[in-house]
């Protein structure tokens, strides 16, 4: 057994999960534990025997938010028209796990990740109608914009210094001028409005789908009350021209809203777009093109 320093990822596999349970949770220590096939990169997931899923923060920085799914996950379940995690249990730091932790109900489904829907076009208009009933719940006390959500829901200008940098080291990679005045643009736009419910991370990877259809949202450790713009993302990391169009309508978002999604966009793919995997890197270049296109 090892002691973890703060801030420290601890090695997550399923024998850390298994001994968490058998000290923790005895009554669930006979059961099977597997690991999740993309699991995500904040959290790792297993699978606790048939009906149980386990979620551990992967570092000291995304551990906040799992007394906020903890907290707030119970309330939006009802209030939803799909499903979404349920907590069942919270495990504790320990010496060889640093961070809190979650038993969560097993969710049915493929992550939209690796069994595209159906119909994209289908697709894209049934999360926005999550979406939309998502903003109408109640936020009242609800997690302003912070660490905890990587800023999303807050205002795009924590970001400048490093989009404005990212910009000038792609020099003439990418259209420097374009991107420019889209940011600024977005920038001088603000949520008026009263806070809103936000995912924070709406990527096919928390998103799952059943008979080709979206079936369920995970991963609310993003999730706040604020601006929702960062939830319009996908509409240019992942969907076609014309299923924007329809996620768009659907969601009947005006367009200031919209111009500050694409910004987000934009910042992302900026920071990603030199990674040394291939095909992050080929993915950033089609989604600045997608944003830097749709005027």
């Amino acid at each position: 057994m090892t002691a973890f320093a703060r801030g420290q990822t601890a090695q997550i596999d399923a024998g850390l999960v298994l001994r968490l349970i058998a000290v923790q949770f005895p009554q669930w220590a006979h059961l099977s534990v597997t690991s999740v096939p993309h699991s995500g990169w904040d959290n790792r997931t297993f699978r606790l025997g048939a009906t149980m899923s386990v979620r551990l923060p992967s570092a000291e920085g995304y551990a906040p938010q799992v007394a906020k799914e903890q907290r707030w996950l119970p309330f939006l379940q009802p209030r939803l028209p799909l499903p979404i995690p349920t907590p069942l249990a919270l495990g504790r730091p320990t010496l060889e796990y640093p961070h809190p932790w979650s038993v969560y109900q097993w969710l049915e489904g493929d992550s939209a990740a690796v069994a595209p829907p159906a119909d994209l076009e289908r697709f894209a208009v049934d999360l926005a109608g999550f979406l939309q009933r998502f903003q109408r719940v109640d936020a009242t006390s609800g997690p302003p914009p912070g660490q905890h959500s990587a800023h999303r829901g807050g205002p795009l200008l924590y970001y400048d210094t490093e989009t404005r940098a990212a910009i000038s080291a792609l020099g003439d990679r990418v259209d420097g001028e374009a991107a420019i005045e889209l940011w600024e643009r977005a920038l001088e736009s603000a949520w008026n409005s009263p806070p809103v419910w936000f995912h924070g991370d709406v990527a096919l990877g928390n998103l799952l789908v059943m008979d080709g259809r979206l079936s369920a949202v995970i991963d609310f450790g993003c999730a706040g009350v604020g601006d929702p713009a960062c939830d319009t993302v996908i509409a240019w990391t992942n969907f076609s021209e014309a299923s924007r169009a329809a996620f768009r309508a659907a969601l009947h978002v005006d367009e200031a809203t919209w111009t500050r999604g694409r910004a987000w966009a934009l910042w992302k793919a900026l920071i990603t777009f030199e990674s040394s995997d291939p095909a992050k890197a080929a993915q950033a270049r089609g989604v600045i093109d997608a944003v830097l296109e749709d005027v």
